[in-house]
């Protein structure tokens, strides 16, 4: 193993560790009651406890999460590319979708709520809504980030529209696609949550929410950790699939 890879794992880790130290100290010195801030024992304790309940909510909430994270990602690259090449559909729309990125999502959820209830559709829109933009917006940030020699080199060797964006926009906007893809990933674990804040009898935002309304606050920080590490999964996927694209397209393609 690298001494890279070993900071890598090493300093976090050793965060964490001293995080947990120094929140045990504060705990037992300020003896502040486990209703309002448990110690890490506890939390150690009830997330024990409570692993399987965290699981089958969590198995939820990573549906809702990927599931609309799938869903944005499907319509926001297609929508990024016909604004980009188009100078009337970005002048159209682009103002418009910086616009609506300024609103609070949380204002949005009731609204979805009222329109299509406490199912699964509404979770779904939420994540979509704020997993969105991200992907839209960097996405046609790096379509017009291509260098106008290699279009115009690609026009003079005759390519057709669809062999330009295949083979020279689309590779240089490769790193702000993925991007805007591990922004809205983690973005999509916090819509999920909202959904469920907002009106839901299953997932890890209800079972938050729950805990805290019945003062279990270990289990509501289990409830948080949870989150915690199935945000930094999603996120390792979308790192894993920029690594194998790094295989496949030249080295200018992909980069962090």
């Amino acid at each position: 193993m690298s001494r890279a890879t070993i900071s890598q794992i090493g300093y976090p880790f050793a965060g964490v560790v001293l995080i947990c130290v120094l929140w045990a100290v504060a705990c037992s010195l300020f003896k502040i009651p486990e209703a309002v801030l448990p110690s890490p024992d506890s939390v150690a304790i009830a997330f024990v406890d409570s692993f399987g309940l965290l699981l089958r909510e969590g198995w939820v909430t990573l549906a809702e999460t990927v599931l609309g994270f799938v869903l944005a990602f499907a319509v926001g690259v297609p929508m990024a590319v016909a604004i980009a090449n188009s100078r009337p559909l970005n002048l159209m729309f682009y103002p418009l979708l910086v616009a609506l990125q300024s609103v609070p999502k949380v204002a949005l959820a009731p609204i979805v709520l009222v329109w299509l209830g406490t199912g699964l559709e509404s979770k779904l829109a939420i994540v979509w809504l704020v997993a969105f933009f991200p992907i839209i917006i960097d996405t046609a940030a790096g379509l017009r980030a291509t260098p106008r020699d290699l279009v115009q080199l690609a026009r003079s060797l005759k390519a057709s529209p669809w062999q330009i964006f295949y083979k020279v926009q689309f590779p240089a906007a490769l790193p702000f696609v993925l991007t805007g893809a591990k922004v809205a990933i983690t973005l999509a674990v916090i819509g999920a949550v909202i959904g469920e804040f907002m009106g839901s009898s299953h997932g890890l935002g209800f079972l938050l929410l729950s805990a805290t309304s019945q003062l279990n606050t270990p289990l509501a920080f289990a409830a948080l950790f949870a989150l915690s590490f199935l945000g930094l999964g999603v996120y390792a996927v979308v790192e894993i699939v920029e690594v194998l694209l790094a295989r496949w397209l030249p080295p200018r393609a992909v980069g962090h």
